[in-house]
């Protein structure tokens, strides 16, 4: 790759980071600067700033790193979650993560060890969506308790903290984010009825699930 496709791939790759990092507050799922994104673009992760609001971030803040954590790109400081992120893009294939402070899924890692299967598209985050247990933020012991939870899993739960997700694109991780905080809405909804117990899914419908999803969406001809 040249320095300018190199160059105009990174600008590309920011202005993506920003317009997700600007949706998950949109959308209800951080509040103010908390919640953080991050782009590998070959051998770089790109990843919001440190306590910048997402609606003033320009391409001259642009905040880069290698895979040690070493900053190559920009002046202002990474997210203080940084060790989450590289821990991801290191130990996985992922291309993008989404890190939030969602409300609903984070009513649910303080209840349970994992959210329970009440609906199929658990099968898309590679089954029922364990909690990693509590660390400080921004730790390594932190980042190692996410990895134990992500273990065949593109989603996890921080205990009393939030939600973690991956995928190939950006948009596959913030989808991923949606998706879990849907289903951690609709299971505490569910189990907040008086006398009623949730049905659940079981391994095998999982199962179904899964090789159904593998096929859907428009597919090359």
């Amino acid at each position: 790759m040249t320095d300018e496709a190199r160059h105009d791939a990174i600008e590309r790759a920011w202005q993506d980071l920003v317009d997700t990092a600007r949706r998950t507050a949109a959308e209800g799922l951080v509040v103010g600067t908390s919640g953080n994104v991050s782009v590998r673009v070959g051998e770089l992760v790109l990843v919001t700033p440190s306590g910048v609001p997402y609606d003033r971030l320009t391409p001259q803040d642009t905040v880069g790193v290698d895979l040690d954590g070493t900053q190559v790109i920009g002046t202002l400081a990474p997210t203080s979650e940084l060790p989450l992120h590289l821990a991801v893009h290191r130990e996985t294939g992922a291309r993008a993560v989404v890190h939030t402070h969602a409300v609903h899924a984070t009513a649910v890692s303080t209840l349970v060890p994992e959210l329970p299967p009440v609906h199929y598209m658990t099968a898309a985050l590679g089954g029922p969506v364990r909690v990693a247990a509590y660390a400080l933020y921004g730790t390594e012991e932190l980042a190692r308790n996410m990895l134990h939870a992500l273990r065949d899993r593109t989603a996890c739960l921080l205990q009393n903290h939030g939600t973690i997700t991956y995928g190939d694109t950006l948009a596959q991780a913030y989808d991923r984010t949606a998706q879990l905080e849907w289903m951690c809405r609709l299971w505490l909804t569910a189990s907040s009825i008086p006398g009623r117990t949730p049905s659940l899914l079981s391994p095998t419908q999982l199962a179904e699930a899964s090789a159904r999803l593998r096929g859907y969406g428009q597919q090359p001809r």
